[in-house]
């Protein structure tokens, strides 16, 4: 079945001719083989940082070279742009075009601000949005950078939380989906959290037009350090999200649930033995539309989990040591990890904690 998703064919279209021919063989037999093209960032075994674009065995493509580490990625259609965020507390972003008709692009999150690694454009292309910190005040808020004008950040809106983190957009662009993930940080400190004894963890709905806020999940007392992390979305536009626990090792919280607007949140009832393997920690989430499917990693517990969406059962897990970032491919989710596996595949680098699809399942 045909679908909309970047296939090979039309990755190469869109590069062009001449871009073939700067890569190398063994690139161009493995983009032949694969139905899907992805991309992540990876650090290099000298130590440098990157990202790049894979197929689905594995084989890596092309790379671009980064400042520092990067952490989240976005892709959008409608330009053919995909972007990467700096890993917190980082400040810049790199914006490539999957088309090679421009230059990457390296913009910089604004004074007193910086990016927590996650982020998404509009549906139109026009707009891209980003997860920041504005760590003076202690709150989150959404960069707005306009795609038409060199991506110049024109603004900025109210997550309605701390700690932000990931964020989407859903598929008409009215509403920004946020995951406030409570977790207080500040540079002065690095990563260290600063407030693990009174977390506020929250998902939002905001309006994308003005800013306002339309609706505000906070997790119950009983699940304050249960910190909401990532988000996607499925066909029918419910929000899927997983989270973190900081909580002491031996309870066994929720780990991911689901709302749509207008609805309370919802966690998935996953069997205490599935819960204990992931870790009290999801890295990674994923949905996979065509098939109806959620996937979830973990790499404190070495794991990748396929669920079944409406039903909420677990279908399968698989065993992935660092298992890191985690996208929709044709046989349900390609899993990478941070020793350098691609869906059993092994490259000479290590690849960072998210990956995407270069097109939609």
């Amino acid at each position: 079945m045909k679908t909309s998703l970047l296939d090979r064919r039309s990755f190469i279209k869109m590069a062009g001719a001449a871009w073939a021919t700067t890569i190398a063989p063994a690139s161009l037999q493995a983009l032949g083989r694969t139905d899907a093209v992805f991309a992540s960032g990876f650090m290099a075994r000298d130590g440098g940082f990157g990202l790049a674009t894979v197929a689905e065995d594995g084989t890596v493509i092309e790379k671009v070279a980064l400042p520092a580490r990067s952490h989240g990625l976005a892709y959008s259609p409608a330009n053919g742009r995909a972007v990467t965020f700096a890993r917190r507390p980082g400040t810049f972003a790199l914006i490539f075009d999957t088309r090679r008709s421009h230059e990457p692009v390296v913009i910089h999150a604004g004074e007193d601000r910086h990016f927590f690694g996650h982020g998404s454009f509009s549906p139109d292309g026009r707009l891209l949005y980003a997860s920041e910190n504005d760590f003076e005040a202690n709150r989150g808020v959404i960069g707005l950078y306009d795609a038409t004008d060199g991506y110049r950040r024109i603004g900025e809106f109210d997550t309605y939380g701390i700690g932000t983190h990931d964020m989407t957009v859903s598929d008409d662009g009215r509403l920004l989906i946020v995951a406030n993930g409570g977790i207080e940080t500040h540079p002065d400190f690095g990563r260290t959290k600063l407030n693990l004894d009174h977390m506020e963890p929250s998902l939002a709905l905001v309006d994308a037009a003005t800013g306002a806020l339309i609706e505000r999940h906070a997790l119950p007392p009983s699940l304050r350090q249960l910190s909401t992390r990532h988000v996607d979305i499925d066909a029918k536009g419910r929000v899927w999200f997983a989270c973190q626990y900081e909580g002491p090792r031996n309870d066994l919280p929720p780990l991911a649930g689901h709302f749509a607007k207008g609805e309370d949140i919802r966690f998935l009832d996953l069997p205490d033995a599935t819960t204990m393997r992931l870790a009290n920690y999801v890295g990674a989430i994923a949905v996979n539309r065509a098939q109806g499917l959620l996937g979830l990693t973990s790499p404190k517990g070495g794991l990748a989990v396929t669920i079944d969406a409406a039903s909420g059962r677990v279908l399968g897990e698989r065993r992935v040591d660092d298992a890191a970032g985690i996208a929709p491919s044709p046989h349900g989710f390609s899993v990478s990890s941070y020793d350098g596996r691609f869906d059993g595949s092994t490259a000479d680098l290590a690849w960072d904690q998210h990956i995407i699809r270069l097109g939609k399942l």
